[in-house]
């Protein structure tokens, strides 16, 4: 089985942006969510309007919740960015209804698997290798690191134990193997 990767070009990820949001306004809030931040597909999936905007119908600062995997509380600071967006995307929504809410039943959030058919969809669109659900999680993490090679953040981030661990979860081992490869050659130049 082959492990999910993260986005690694920013382009890509404005181009499904401005894809998700002319085709599914819900899914487009959910990649938003997810790459802005770093929350696990299962507390995306979790959150209601209430969560995001407080009983005055501002957009709240933070999204606070305890993770389902760890069970650990986690605050998370709502990106200035996505803020307008969540706005407008929320604006008619009750306090009790579901962010990423299923088309079928009442009030019911989609599944993890329909997430996962929903990025996989995205990925194959775009031709991106190995996208699932942790894809949106590690891509906050590799463009953080990349831009503030800032480690402990994103450990802290994602409650990891190790650096070895979190550079492995965002593809930065990965990438470093393949710079080594392409800075070998083994084939005579005639």
């Amino acid at each position: 089985m082959n492990s999910v990767e993260p986005i690694r070009y920013m382009q890509l990820v404005y181009d499904i942006e401005d894809y998700l949001k002319e085709k599914s306004e819900r899914n487009y809030v959910l990649f938003l969510i997810g790459v802005n931040t770093g929350l696990r597909i299962s507390d995306i999936l979790k959150l209601r309007t209430r969560d995001i905007r407080d009983p005055k119908g501002n957009i709240r600062k933070h999204i606070s919740l305890q993770e389902q995997k760890t069970g650990k509380d986690k605050k998370i600071k709502i990106s200035d960015d996505i803020r307008p967006i969540l706005r407008e995307y929320l604006k008619d929504k009750k306090e009790y209804e579901y962010i990423v809410k299923s088309s079928k039943g009442t009030n019911k959030p989609i599944t993890r698997q329909q997430a996962y058919r929903i990025l996989s969809e995205i990925g194959k669109m775009f031709d991106i290798e190995n996208m699932g659900c942790h894809t949106l999680r590690k891509t906050l993490g590799y463009h953080y690191y990349n831009k503030t090679k800032d480690i402990a953040a994103l450990m802290e981030l994602y409650n990891h134990s190790s650096p070895v661990i979190t550079l492995r979860y965002i593809g930065i081992n990965q990438d470093k193997k393949d710079l080594m490869i392409d800075k070998l050659s083994f084939v005579r130049k005639r």
